[in-house]
């Protein structure tokens, strides 16, 4: 049973956590960009995100890849040239 989330990289990582550090690096005005949303482009909050994301899985797995895509180190394909 401890296995089932070993190769979950989000395992332990809130909603709330992975909106609050999107909204600090990218801003609101670039998130909305990013993946066009109400809950990002209208008057956009973490609690208003949060509520619609949990009742939107379409919505929520594209902030969780968004988030993969922005702060996985374990991600090959992340990673710049040197």
């Amino acid at each position: 049973m401890a296995n089932e989330q070993a190769n979950n990289p989000l395992h332990g990582i809130t909603l709330e956590a992975i909106v609050t550090k999107l909204e600090d690096y990218y801003g609101w005005e670039e998130l909305g960009d990013k993946i066009s949303i109400n809950c990002f482009l209208m008057n956009p909050s973490v609690k208003s995100s949060l509520k619609f994301l949990r009742k939107t899985p379409w919505a929520r797995e594209k902030v969780e890849n968004l988030y993969l895509s922005t702060f996985a180190k374990e991600n090959p394909w992340n990673k710049s040239p040197e």
